[in-house]
């Protein structure tokens, strides 16, 4: 009897590769195809991957070394964004039998499991969530020099096209792997507008656009459905959501929207850039005990010249005043932010006054990144480069400001009670949870979990605290 084919897919990077993964998982499963525990058992491995750093590229290419070594019988398929970055590279790897770039993740199943002629685009019918475009010019190899999957002068096929031309939209979950039932990821946007000079996402993810209201919602009330309790919702550029619909709306529209229309206990918002921190978005989470009192607010520089070399649209007295505004309407709400280092031309000063900044503002934790430059973007071609010894001094100094922070503001959670999600239990007769400011809580005793309780915070140490439930 023929074996049935079984899939597993490997995410790299950020929420929205790990949400594009779950819609992937899902492709497969409509398509009859069973998962796998790990890739060295799989048929097929799909290699979701990130290009934000070279570190990123690198870590992909290690990954195909490591499955071509452990299951060489299996099909490797590089998707994300590297893959749409440079197709030919990927191509060009032992052991690569496609290459899918983001421009072809939706019919990713499809290629993989169907005929030759799923390299030959068709043209997309427009659905709910899908605005009408030309039909995308293929960068593929030809039918025509397809052999047994694989291209007749030994490169593998290449499924790339203008990411600018598609408007599709993965959407599917992100469950705990375990089973638990407790927090979710919902990726509702994609895509990006903005044009920092360091970032090469646009190009690899293109034109911002949203998951309809309805769908949204849809999504939402089904993961209550099943028994979630908590539903973070994410995207590239968040905060930008509604903006490209047909009938434009605004974020804090869908924030209010399913506070009203689902039953969801607890509403968690990942990371938002500081212009669409509207004064109306503060208010609402700050006035709704649905909300998590959780605030992501990309930084990466402190200093008004590096923002500007930057592109980035705000500047650090912007910056200051939203920080300040949520602090004060949230007094206990985790604060965070992404910081870069090392960005060209960035002095001792202007790095000073990013320390500065930071130090002075009340974030509770801190992802710190070295700048890596990345082909084609305009940052790669500036001047003065900072060395990198200096750049990893830099971050350390960063990292160890923010761990101070952290433990500063965990110290200060002792005695209070606080709502908090159970994540899963411990053999050693505890339980592991999460509060709804976001900081990782150690309970005595063995809770079910995916269950919102009170606990009170006994003590605190680096990265954690102790308690139990109240």
């Amino acid at each position: 009897m023929k074996s049935v084919a079984t899939f597993y897919v490997e995410n790299f990077g950020c929420r929205a590769t790990q949400a594009d993964g779950a819609a992937i998982e899902r492709q497969f499963r409509q398509h009859g195809l069973h998962p796998a525990v790990s890739p060295a058992a799989a048929t097929i491995v799909v290699l979701n991957s990130c290009t934000v750093t070279a570190a990123a590229d690198q870590d992909a290419r290690a990954a195909i070394r490591r499955i071509r070594r452990q299951n060489p019988g299996c099909e490797i398929v590089v998707t994300g964004c590297y893959a749409q970055r440079v197709p030919e590279e990927v191509a060009a790897l032992p052991g690569v039998s496609r290459v899918i770039g983001n421009s072809h993740k939706h019919r990713l199943a499809e290629i993989v499991t169907g005929p030759h002629a799923a390299a030959i685009s068709l043209p997309r019918m427009p659905g709910p969530d899908v605005r009408e475009t030309r039909p995308p010019t293929d960068f593929t190899v030809p039918l025509s020099t397809l052999t047994e999957g694989r291209a007749a002068d030994g490169r593998s096929p290449i499924f790339v096209s203008d990411i600018f031309a598609h408007t599709e939209l993965l959407a599917a979950p992100v469950l705990d792997a375990a089973g638990q039932r407790t927090r979710p990821n919902l990726k509702i946007q994609d895509g990006c507008d903005n044009r920092c000079s360091f970032c090469v996402i646009p190009s690899v993810r293109g034109h911002s656009r949203s998951l309809s209201l309805e769908r949204v919602l849809r999504e939402v009330n089904a993961l209550v459905d099943s028994g979630y309790r908590e539903v973070v919702i994410s995207g590239i550029n968040l905060g930008r959501w509604g903006r490209d619909l047909l009938a434009p709306v605004k974020f804090e529209s869908l924030v209010r929207s399913i506070l009203l229309q689902t039953s969801l206990q607890k509403l968690r918002i990942s990371s938002v850039e500081p212009m669409d921190w509207s004064d109306e978005l503060i208010r609402l989470m700050a006035e709704s005990p649905r909300i998590a009192r959780h605030a992501h607010v990309p930084l990466q520089s402190g200093n008004d010249a590096v923002l500007r070399r930057m592109h980035r649209k705000y500047r650090p007295w912007h910056y200051r005043e939203k920080i300040e505004k949520i602090h004060a309407a949230m007094p206990m709400a985790a604060i965070g932010a992404d910081v870069m280092v090392g960005f060209p031309g960035e002095s001792e000063p202007e790095f000073e006054e990013t320390r500065r900044m930071i130090e002075e503002l009340p974030f509770t934790y801190l992802h710190v990144f070295t700048y890596s430059p990345r082909p084609g973007t305009p940052a790669a071609r500036l001047p003065d480069q900072v060395p990198v010894r200096v750049a990893r001094d830099r971050n350390r100094v960063l990292r160890e400001l923010a761990a101070q922070k952290n433990l500063a503001f965990l110290r200060r959670m002792v005695g209070q009670t606080v709502d908090a999600i159970t994540l899963n239990a411990s053999c050693n007769q505890s339980t592991e949870a999460l509060t709804d400011n976001y900081l990782k809580l150690r309970l005595t005793g063995r809770l079910e979990p995916s269950r919102w309780i009170k606990a009170r915070i006994e003590q605190a140490q680096e990265g954690m605290l102790l308690g139990c439930a109240a």
